[in-house]
């Protein structure tokens, strides 16, 4: 069964949206769930359509100038959130477990490998996510310094139950996910959530073991609808 996991962007308490990661040049997100910005509001309409669960990246906190913690926290109470806020090391990890149901710890700031060690040890695995953040084809990060088969084989060795693999690239563009990053970590098959760029027709995915999907913009902009789970 495939799942549809909405997404959204905060930025200065509201929803933003933009393209490939530039982060600079986000505008406030015109959405057909919602007449205005206000993320709580979007939230709640995209519960009332069937969302399970909702993925939020807190752009504020992920860039070092400020978060929407307060905010997300009342999404939480709507909706199961899944947080990236930019989490560095094991103490930010645990800061977060009080305003979300799963905190991210994603490549782009995680500061070290034994940090997510320290973690996977210390927390059930159900509130853990990791996110390998992918642009331009590379793997995305301020402190880490690994391959794709380095990276891999940490992974399986910690044996987490969600990965998100995040083409930051494809975000906002709405040309289909990347299936050549697909193919390097086909591996973690259902264990995978893919992200950047998702449409309908990477549905068909799912006959290779992939049925979770980070969908914004195509949900926003109405190309997809919540309701097209009833095809799947």
């Amino acid at each position: 069964m495939i799942e549809i996991i909405p997404v959204l962007d905060l930025m200065s308490g509201v929803a933003v949206s933009g393209k490939s990661g530039k982060r600079d040049t986000y505008q406030p997100l015109v959405t057909v769930y919602s007449s205005s910005s206000d993320p709580v509001e979007i939230a709640a309409s995209l519960k009332r359509q069937g969302a399970k669960r909702i993925y939020i990246a807190d752009l504020d906190a992920i860039e070092g100038v400020g978060s929407n913690l307060d905010v997300v926290r009342r999404i939480n109470h709507i909706l199961p959130v899944m947080l990236d806020w930019g989490v560095k090391d094991f103490q930010t990890f645990q800061f977060a477990l009080d305003y979300s149901d799963k905190v991210i710890i994603a490549t782009e700031t995680l500061s070290s490998i034994r940090d997510l060690e320290k973690i996977t040890k210390t927390f059930t695995p159900e509130r853990i996510i990791f996110s390998i953040d992918i642009k331009d084809g590379q793997i995305l990060s301020k402190h880490l310094s690994l391959g794709f088969n380095e990276l891999k084989q940490v992974l399986k060795d910690l044996k987490l139950e969600e990965i998100i693999l995040l083409d930051i690239s494809g975000v906002g563009t709405l040309k289909s996910f990347n299936t050549d990053l697909l193919d390097r970590f086909i591996d973690f098959g259902d264990s995978l959530i893919l992200g950047g760029g998702v449409t309908p027709e990477d549905f068909h995915l799912h006959k290779r073991g992939v049925t979770k999907f980070l969908i914004g913009s195509a949900l926003h902009s109405g190309k997809i609808s919540l309701d097209i789970l009833n095809l799947y």
